[in-house]
């Protein structure tokens, strides 16, 4: 079943532009050029979008390959399939690596097992935060500046090779 979904490198130095096209080629298995623009939010760096498709899973790895680089800011999106929850991986240099499962509308979901463990575990007081944290809210604080200097930037779309 194939996947779809966006990485949206949303601030990268420009000597890391050229790894970032081959750890995406190497999970998408085609070669990848992305258009990149300057990123307004933060001088000296550059963005980049693509959307992409292959096999359900993908975006987690494409998360995985673009974590080798811990100065990037990046998003990786997968939309659901039949059977397979969507997914939002996102990545801050201060804060590491995030997961959330997504809705069909793109909303992150909270898991019943989640939500249980939150509430067996934690004093009242520090609920909001830890559900804060399964929302990945400190991600998107950090993030919104960036999606924001983003608005109009061109996409490359991409698809697996079959």
């Amino acid at each position: 079943m194939n996947a779809r979904g966006v990485v949206y490198v949303h601030s990268s130095p420009t000597a890391v532009c050229p790894h970032v096209e081959w750890a995406i080629s190497g999970v998408l298995g085609t070669k990848v050029s992305l258009h990149w623009t300057p990123q307004v939010a933060v001088h000296g760096q550059l963005r980049a979008e693509c959307t992409w498709s292959g096999p359900a899973g993908s975006g987690g790895a494409l998360a995985g390959a673009l974590r080798a680089w811990p100065m990037l800011r990046f998003e990786v999106t997968e939309e659901p399939t039949p059977g397979v929850d969507g997914e939002r991986f996102c990545h801050v240099p201060n804060l590491g690596l995030w997961n959330g499962r997504t809705s069909a509308n793109g909303d992150i979901v909270v898991a019943e097992d989640q939500l249980r463990a939150v509430l067996a575990s934690t004093a009242t007081a520090q609920v909001p935060g830890r559900l804060n944290d399964l929302l990945g809210s400190a991600w998107d604080e950090a993030l919104e500046p960036f999606r924001l200097a983003g608005d109009g930037a061109p996409v490359t779309w991409l698809h697996q090779v079959g």
